[in-house]
């Protein structure tokens, strides 16, 4: 199915005005979406009740309010919200070009691709080329759907994207869950730059890897459909257990079982390597209960929504 134009907007590169049109980089039907049933399987519908009179109010009669105190708002019309919409614009205005990499991922909202309109594709390639070869990116302003947003539009070698992007004070900052810096000794720090060293890659490769929770989730309903009974998978108890390991050692495992796992020849570690890594050093407080062997650090089991 040919992908769908949502907008046709012109990207203001100084005085170069280049027409494009914007496509949706995601797709929210990838997701598996799940209906409220009544007792009887009919579907059922949101009604929305009044707290004081405990009656049904239709969405006709409803009216927005912003509570500035408890249970004390004050209410906006129809219209007075309609002024303080932003003006609809077509034009995605450049304010400034930063270093590819300057801008932190976590403002990041929802991508867009940007593909050239009529009369658009040299300037179009000229910005892309540009902007591949001063490895920057674009930082932008882009009224859309009554808001202003900040967008970053960076070049990839197959073309533009428009990356919408949260304002400052929609992300939430490290520093305010003073988290505690606590001292690594430097054996610990080579053992888990090994383990990095193991795992290297370039780059990120999405067709490697698979949603297995939705896989999961696929096959039961197959499953429900067919008549048949839903199994439930057995948690792993080793993940649960609380055990508390040694880090060195939970490192040392690590790293000897990466190096078990590797595929490539090339990147596997020799017996040797492991061998010569720094000695553990000794403790002189006794340990209240002795690891007969070294166990890799336990995982954390899914996060249920």
């Amino acid at each position: 199915m040919a992908a769908r134009s949502i907008a046709s907007l012109s990207l203001s590169f100084g005085l170069v005005s280049i027409p494009v049109r914007l496509y949706s980089a995601t797709s929210a039907s990838e997701t598996v979406s799940f209906n409220l049933l009544a007792p009887d399987g009919s579907r059922v519908q949101q009604q929305y009740v009044s707290k004081a009179t405990g009656k049904v109010v239709e969405r006709v009669e409803m009216q927005k309010g912003y509570e500035f105190e408890k249970d004390k708002f004050v209410v906006f019309t129809k219209e007075e919200l309609k002024a303080l919409e932003e003006s609809p614009s077509h034009i995605v205005e450049i304010l400034a070009f930063l270093p590819d990499r300057s801008i932190d991922p976590i403002y990041y909202d929802k991508a867009y691709f940007v593909a050239p309109d009529k009369r658009g594709g040299k300037p179009y390639c000229l910005l892309k080329k540009a902007l591949l070869a001063s490895k920057r990116c674009a930082l932008a302003s882009w009224n859309w759907k009554a808001k202003t947003h900040m967008v970053q539009v960076r070049a990839t070698d197959d073309g533009l994207i428009l990356q919408q992007l949260l304002w400052g004070d929609a992300v939430r900052s490290l520093k305010d869950l003073d988290i505690e810096d606590a001292p690594v000794t430097e054996n610990e720090l080579q053992l888990a730059l090994k383990i990095i060293e193991q795992g290297e890659t370039e780059r990120y490769e999405p067709e490697k890897y698979e949603d297995k929770e939705k896989k999961r989730v696929l096959e039961a309903i197959d499953a429900k459909i067919e008549g048949k009974q839903v199994v439930t998978p057995q948690e792993d108890a080793a993940a649960d257990s609380g055990q508390v390991i040694d880090l060195m050692e939970a490192l040392r495992a690590s790293l000897a079982r990466n190096a078990k796992r590797t595929a490539s020849p090339s990147r596997a570690k020799s017996p040797a390597a492991v061998a010569e890594l720094p000695a553990k050093p000794r403790k002189t407080v006794k340990r209240a209960e002795k690891i007969e062997e070294p166990v890799a650090a336990p995982t954390k089991t899914r996060a249920r929504r």
